[in-house]
């Protein structure tokens, strides 16, 4: 079981950067790059609500579950 991250599919549908992005939700541009390509090992709750506040988004459009079959 894998959780895909779509932070960067988002970010596009929104034509924001990355900086204006980690300026907003208050992480450095280097963890959100660590989120972006997937290598974080977790994400605390209000870190997901202040991206969620900031793109308007819901967790869902976020994160995915994707079956490793």
């Amino acid at each position: 079981m894998a959780i895909v991250v779509r932070l960067d599919v988002e970010l596009a549908r929104r034509k924001m950067g990355v900086g204006e992005f980690s300026e907003q939700v208050g992480l450095t541009p280097a963890n959100v790059a660590v989120l972006k390509n997937g290598r974080a090992k977790a994400i605390r709750f209000s870190t997901l609500e202040a991206i969620c506040r900031v793109l308007d988004c819901q967790p869902g459009d976020i994160l995915e579950w994707v079956d490793d079959d």
